[in-house]
């Protein structure tokens, strides 16, 4: 009888384990995502207070927004099962942001993009930047991704952070104050409203540097998402990823994007535009049409059945396809442990033109006391879950 009772123990303890495991599988399953931990972030950095902010919509979308660069941390969207995936590159910790790469979902400014030799002239004084991609300035040096924000929750959808550029800060004239409220809504957008004011003629470039996966960040190339770009020109650049001043027509050419096309169909042809970027990192000149925010892209990955559609303010786009991602330490190895390799994630960022300030015929960059710049990007995310479904 005592021998019964054993083996019937025995057999029980067996099954326990079996479920557990089961369970823990199928709960990896079901969390088809790293968890960010608000206590991660946390601590101080250059004796400023970091945090982590949560953005919640009513059907399920989730946004995660520090204050160390004003970066989106993480997006949470539903595939087409229903099942919420992190689309965005980053990091776990706040530790890794700070010793990885600087732009994983940053605000970039005081100017995103690049600056000839980092030198421009403006109302008759030549300003001299520091020079930190080959010979030209990259995205306003040490820039406000770099920096800790000042933050403030408005309230289970909103976060506004500011940060002032200090006069002569990377050489830029004018104490320039730029605050930026990210917005999550029930369309399923990310709304990212920038304003900036100045106390001194300054030129100003501001865009959000998300890399984007819709199949969900780490979980291989997005060769095979399909683009639509809302341009009928782009700006192509020299050797040096310097635009050249002319608005080239993209028909004809690997830079057609006005109907839907794998990103991957033509990115390694002989096009010296290619070439010179290593892929696609060039502007697009927006078709634009109102004031308001209007259509710009359109990034979907069949296999998730997730979409992305980006409207914008802004009269140019990056697109920027990954092309230095290495999948090595401490810059490009993120959240729970996974590489992000090249060509794993594809960036569309909504800006003004590269080198502007040195190209009459651009947009204009300027900022003067007196005037307010405003700009407003959404990301709207489709499929749309159910509420509350996760």
């Amino acid at each position: 009888m005592n021998g019964w009772v054993a083996v019937a123990v025995s057999s029980l303890v067996v099954v326990a384990v079996a479920l557990q495991a089961s369970s823990l599988v199928a709960q990896a399953q079901t969390k088809a995502y790293v968890v960010i931990k608000r206590e991660a972030f946390q601590k101080e950095v250059d004796a400023r207070p970091i945090d982590l902010y949560t953005l919640k919509n009513g059907t399920g979308m989730v946004v995660k927004i520090t204050n160390q660069g004003a970066k989106i941390v993480q997006i949470l969207v539903p595939d087409k099962s229903g099942q919420l995936g992190d689309v965005v590159l980053g990091y776990e910790t706040v530790d890794q942001y700070v010793a990885g790469r600087a732009s994983y979902g940053a605000i970039i400014g005081r100017y995103a993009n690049r600056i000839a030799k980092g030198r421009f002239t403006l109302n008759g004084q030549e300003y001299q930047l520091p020079v930190n991609n080959g010979p030209n300035h990259l995205h306003g040096g040490r820039g406000s991704h770099f920096r800790v924000w000042d933050a403030k929750q408005i309230d289970d959808r909103s976060v506004r952070l500011t940060y002032v550029f200090k006069d002569g800060e990377e050489g830029y004239p004018g104490n320039t104050t730029l605050t930026v409220v990210y917005t999550v809504t029930d369309d399923q957008e990310l709304k990212i409203a920038y304003e900036a004011v100045t106390d001194k003629p300054t030129v100003i470039n501001f865009t959000n540097h998300a890399f984007f996966n819709l199949a969900g960040e780490g979980k291989g190339d997005i060769l095979g998402h399909e683009l639509t770009i809302n341009a009928d020109r782009f700006t192509p650049i020299d050797a040096t990823s310097i635009p050249t001043g002319e608005l080239r027509a993209v028909a004809g050419t690997p830079f057609d994007f006005t109907r839907p096309m794998k990103i991957g169909a033509r990115i390694s042809g002989a096009d010296e535009q290619l070439k010179f970027g290593t892929g696609y990192d060039h502007n697009f000149v927006l078709n634009k049409a109102g004031t308001g925010p209007s259509f710009a892209a359109r990034l979907a990955d069949p296999a998730s059945g997730r979409v992305m559609e980006v409207y914008t303010t802004e009269p140019g786009m990056q697109l920027y396809t990954g092309n230095f991602n290495t999948g090595k330490p401490p810059a490009d190895v993120g959240k729970g442990g996974k590489p992000y390799n090249f060509r794993e994630a594809v960036c569309l960022e909504t800006q003004h033109f590269p080198d502007s300030p040195n190209k009459a015929n651009f947009p204009t960059t300027v900022l003067n006391p007196g005037q307010t710049f405003t700009s407003t990007t959404i990301y709207k995310f489709l499929p749309r879950s159910p509420a509350g479904k996760n």
